[in-house]
């Protein structure tokens, strides 16, 4: 724990454990990971005002490596070296940044292609500039219900081609899967894994919207091994362990609710405090048990896997720098990995 934070703050922010929190541990890992953390945590990390108060907490709680957003980074698009020197003060490193509004992320519409490949490749020089091995990215455009492989094939089209020039600069082109979009479901990642070139299209397992969109993330991980770059890590309710077995949600469902919650959106509580707004949340720091890190851990393990953890949360209750220590604890204590 950092010599900062007090023991009972990190004791509000740990929340409930289960009892094996503290005893229940892996030896040392035979995969070769290097953690890292998103630092967009709602709200108090939450857009680009908060970019460097979340980096400075994050470096102070002992991460080394960062992943974010490209509006959070883009004023130092033309300026690089001065981001560099921020980050190099805070003994921290670029992970990678993620593809987001105000860029074109609509895969489906082929008419969109050549706009989107344009503006990721220009994130994609952007973190080359700062040796970064992958891009990771969300995916827009709206999918029509019914028979989907006319949408699959414009996506894997756009996929092969930025996986095609990433590869030849050496780096990895990675596709998450996430609620409430176009790129969600099993049947998603089984379409498009199958349809892209396995040299240049990999898969961002995001144990949360995975597990919360019906996966079991195990099961995931081991049909998938050889395309898994990196993991978004975050815990799920234990009644879900294995995978979602609620009603319908994200793209599946007509609720109309956001990914990180239940209830009214969030712009609609604007006035309220945190432990209101996100008191009923679908994501967790580590340690709930709705996700079986040790189990994935082992699958890696045995494989000899080589690729990044992230740690991610999308909201929390008490503060983005609580709930990342909370997760810095289970790595460490529980996984026996070095942050």
């Amino acid at each position: 724990m950092h010599a900062s934070m007090s023991r009972r703050a990190f004791q509000s922010a740990a929340l409930t454990f289960p009892a094996w929190f503290a005893s229940r541990g892996l030896t040392a890992s035979k995969a070769d990971i290097t953690v890292g953390i998103t630092v967009d945590t709602r709200p108090d990390w939450s857009g680009a005002p908060n970019f460097i108060r979340s980096i400075e907490e994050a470096s102070s709680v002992g991460y080394h490596w960062i992943e974010t957003f490209w509006p959070y980074v883009s004023r130092w698009e033309n300026k690089p070296d001065e981001l560099k020197d921020i980050l190099g003060k805070l003994n921290l490193k670029l992970e990678t940044v993620s593809n987001s509004a105000p860029m074109r992320t609509d895969f489906v519409d082929p008419r969109q292609r050549q706009g989107v490949i344009e503006d990721h490749m220009r994130l994609v020089r952007f973190i080359h500039g700062f040796g970064c091995d992958h891009l990771k990215i969300n995916c827009g455009g709206v999918r029509i219900p019914g028979d989907e492989t006319v949408a699959y094939k414009e996506m894997a089209t756009t996929f092969n081609e930025i996986g095609k020039r990433m590869t030849d600069m050496g780096m990895k082109f990675g596709v998450h899967a996430h609620l409430n979009s176009s790129f969600e479901t099993r049947q998603d990642v089984d379409a498009i894994m199958e349809s892209t070139n396995p040299r240049n299209v990999y898969l961002i397992c995001d144990t949360g919207h995975v597990t919360m969109a019906g996966m079991d993330p195990v099961k995931l991980v081991r049909d998938y091994i050889s395309r898994l770059i990196e993991f978004h890590l975050k815990d799920v309710a234990p009644e879900n362990k294995g995978g979602y077995k609620g009603p319908p949600m994200g793209r599946l469902s007509r609720a109309g609710r956001g990914a990180g919650g239940r209830g009214p959106r969030q712009e609609d509580q604007a006035d309220l405090p945190a432990s209101v707004r996100f008191r009923d949340r679908y994501f967790f720091e580590m340690g709930r048990g709705g996700v079986d890190f040790p189990a994935i851990l082992q699958v890696l393990n045995d494989a000899s896997w080589k690729g990044w953890f992230t740690v991610e949360l999308d909201s929390t209750i008490t503060t983005a720098k609580g709930s990342c220590t909370v997760n810095k604890e289970y790595l460490e204590r529980v996984l026996k990995l070095k942050v």
